[in-house]
């Protein structure tokens, strides 16, 4: 695949201005030309690459800065390209907000520059005539190794409102590519953390993504967009495509087929579970297990063989009573556990394994209990692994997000997971025999070792 694949931003001034609508959108708006789309989002965030996945038909991907490191976006972003005509990557926040107290890290405006990517600004138009002009001026000229090509007003109320913030931006130098009007249809449902994810809502979610395609294909100038993605040349750097291989795992030989045949690594889905990273399964597999999902919702055993445990995140909260009422699983998870089996539980895999969750039985693998709250934690953490675990060696230092409103008590085990460095240090998360459980997500390609080390255990456990 050519480093030269077409590539637009969608970016905004701020959160709420319709980044999603416009991304997903015009993913779908391009699948519908028949071109091959290859979707991505900046930042942690899990729930809108499901609606990017239903535009394109392609798997979501996450561009992290911050998580990944730099060096890894280009890459990453490559990979998850291959055999695509073009790509949209949807933005985070505003446009040059990123890690807090960190500068530009993990802003839209550094992937872009990473990816040597047009941004395409997508402004909210609703209260303002002429002060578009200025607001995109301000946008375009902050760091002039940002290329802002174009804009799309949204929310613009009449015909007469697009002709004064057209005559406005001409003073502005910077093409308007689309014009949205106000459309409730397109709006997607939220609650404590954003977005329903797409796994919830099915035939509504494929409802609203027609919906953005129709809005956007009616509204913008598909060809221009198109036409500026083209123009982005190559990705800086010479980067070549992310690989899962990793260097340590070898192909097994028929003859070692039977002492080295590949464990099954069972991996929570459905729509409990929805938050998880492309590159964490290909990574387990390449890195020699048989990756199988299963939905702690309906599943009342664990998958044939099963020998090692990935709960990833999720909404547990949303589905406590019907987690809690599948009493096998619950037992299955816990005898598993038990064995000394690999488990690793991120988030709402932690709050799975609780005793409790809400006052409702959960599966006890860890003497804690967790409950909702009404504080919002949020933000990326720096972390170094406490002790040895399943995962990964004492002293191995990752970046990870929290995003939660619950609670667990206690917040870490006699061992814990990992020590949070930075102005309020602190230890969380558990790690007891072959269980590692902590609040904290991180990307396993920032440290493929993870998963081989899993693995590795999953066949010596």
């Amino acid at each position: 695949m050519s480093a030269s694949v077409p590539r637009l931003v969608i970016a905004a001034p701020s959160s709420g201005s319709g980044k999603t609508t416009v991304a997903t959108g015009l993913m779908a708006a391009f699948a519908a030309r028949g071109l091959a789309v290859s979707p991505h989002k900046v930042g942690p965030d899990y729930i809108d690459p499901g609606y990017h996945a239903l535009a394109t038909g392609r798997v979501g991907r996450n561009l992290d800065a911050y998580l990944c490191g730099p060096e890894l976006v280009g890459p990453l972003f490559l990979h998850g390209a291959q055999g695509c005509d073009i790509a949209v990557v949807e933005g985070v926040m505003g446009l040059y907000d990123g890690a807090a107290g960190e500068g530009e890290l993990a802003s839209t405006a550094h992937v872009a520059k990473l990816l040597g990517a047009p941004v395409v600004l997508v402004v909210d138009a609703s209260s303002q005539s002429r002060s578009v002009a200025a607001l995109v001026h301000g946008f375009a000229s902050w760091d002039p190794e940002v290329r802002v090509g174009g804009v799309i007003l949204n929310k613009v109320a009449s015909d007469r409102h697009e002709e004064l913030l057209r005559e406005a931006l001409e003073q502005a130098g910077v093409p308007v590519l689309g014009v949205l009007r106000r459309a409730a249809q397109v709006s997607t449902p939220s609650r404590h953390l954003g977005l329903v994810p797409v796994a919830e809502r099915q035939g509504a979610a494929v409802e609203a993504v027609a919906a953005m395609a129709a809005q956007v294909a009616d509204g913008c100038d598909l060809g221009a967009l198109e036409a500026l993605a083209r123009a982005a040349g190559a990705v800086p750097g010479g980067s070549a495509p992310w690989t899962p291989a990793s260097p340590t795992h070898h192909p097994t030989r028929p003859d070692e087929a039977v002492e080295h045949r590949a464990p099954v690594v069972a991996v929570a889905a459905g729509s409990a579970f929805t938050f998880s990273y492309a590159e964490h399964t290909e990574l387990l597999s390449a890195a020699g297990a048989d990756v199988v999902p299963f939905d702690p919702l309906q599943d009342e055993e664990l998958p044939e063989g099963t020998a090692g445990l990935v709960i990833g995140g999720g909404f547990p909260e949303v589905y406590a009573s019907e987690l809690s009422a599948n009493e096998p699983l619950r037992k299955a998870v816990a005898e598993l556990a038990g064995s000394g089996a690999p488990v690793a539980a991120e988030c709402a895999g932690l709050l799975y394994l609780c005793r409790a969750l809400d006052g409702l039985p959960m599966c006890g693998v860890l003497d804690a209990g967790a409950r909702m709250s009404e504080r919002l934690t949020l933000g990326y953490r720096d972390a170094v692994a406490i002790g040895d675990s399943v995962l990964a060696a004492a002293g191995t230092r990752m970046r990870g997000h929290e995003f939660h409103r619950t609670v667990v008590e206690p917040g870490s085990g006699a061992e814990p997971a990992w020590g949070v460095r930075g102005p309020r240090p602190r230890v969380e998360g558990f790690v007891q025999r072959g269980v590692h459980a902590s609040y904290l997500h991180t990307h396993w390609a920032s440290e493929p070792g993870v998963a081989h080390r899993f693995v590795e255990r999953c066949r010596t456990s």
